[in-house]
């Protein structure tokens, strides 16, 4: 069997896989679209290529306000390989304990919200205390792993506990040991990942089940459409409306970090003017 035949063949395996998990995914669903409905967010995580599936979420074609997307570029920026912000900085900062708890200082979270951390091996610092934290503050968890994957990976927690440990629902990619998926005879190591291919069926097949349920509540999503689909004219108010909306949610995840400005300017003794 040619390579890509054989990796294609292993993907309708991954698709089988995520078919078998369509009751977790309307759970999931069910979550995250009552957030969407009571203003809130729900908040998408991940490091290294994990950044895929977040972005999968939003904002792209086919995607609706009532997520939040938290990028680190110091975790996911892979491009220049090495030298400054390469990926050996990456995978050390992506294994920093307390870096989760600085990012999510910046926000003010609620047991509204909800919560989407993805990490293949679930092994990974960062992502594990992400999921940890979110808990501690009365968030549902969703966590997108590959369990075989995970299940024969070391975790870097100084307690051996993995991301999945930290969730309320598990979703497989289905993806192997090691993510690669076709071998090919005279080479050693398998080449061609899986896990962004099961990684974005989970996020879409979630995202078309929100997409129902806001619907059947009376609040269609503004979702991002080409102008092909209905029109350059609707096209582009739909863009700026959704993109209201996400400025709009957003603004209450900052409205009472920290201590508030009264605070800050009576302890710095604040006047008109700054003097």
């Amino acid at each position: 069997m040619k390579p890509g035949e054989q990796y294609l063949l292993k993907s309708s395996d991954l698709i089988s896989r995520v078919r078998e998990q369509l009751p977790l995914v309307e759970r999931a669903a069910d979550w995250f679209s009552s957030t969407i409905l009571v203003g809130r967010m729900v908040h998408l995580f991940g490091s290294g290529h994990s950044r895929i599936l977040v972005e999968e979420m939003w904002p792209r074609y086919g995607s609706f306000p009532g997520f939040n997307p938290i990028v680190e570029l110091s975790l996911s920026f892979h491009n220049l390989v090495v030298g400054a912000n390469g990926q050996r900085q990456a995978m050390f900062l992506e294994n920093v304990s307390g870096l989760a708890d600085r990012i999510l200082r910046n926000f003010d979270l609620s047991p509204l919200d909800c919560a989407l951390v993805a990490s293949s091996s679930g092994c990974n610092l960062v992502p594990i205390e992400m999921a940890e934290l979110f808990q501690k503050r009365g968030i549902k968890v969703v966590a997108i792993i590959s369990r075989a994957h995970s299940e024969a990976s070391i975790s870097q927690h100084s307690q051996g506990k993995k991301l999945q440990d930290f969730a309320d629902l598990v979703l497989d990619t289905g993806a192997p040991v090691g993510d690669a998926m076709v071998s090919i005879e005279g080479l050693k190591t398998p080449v061609a990942p899986g896990s962004t291919i099961g990684g974005c069926l989970l996020i879409n097949a979630i995202k078309a089940e929100v997409a129902l349920r806001l619907t059947e509540a009376g609040v269609p999503p503004l979702v991002l459409s080409a102008g092909a689909v209905v029109g350059k004219e609707e096209a582009t108010r739909i863009f700026e409306a959704a993109y209201d909306e996400h400025a709009h949610r957003m603004s209450k995840l900052y409205e009472k970090v920290g201590p508030g400005v009264n605070v800050l300017r009576n302890d710095t003794k604040f006047t008109k003017g700054g003097q």
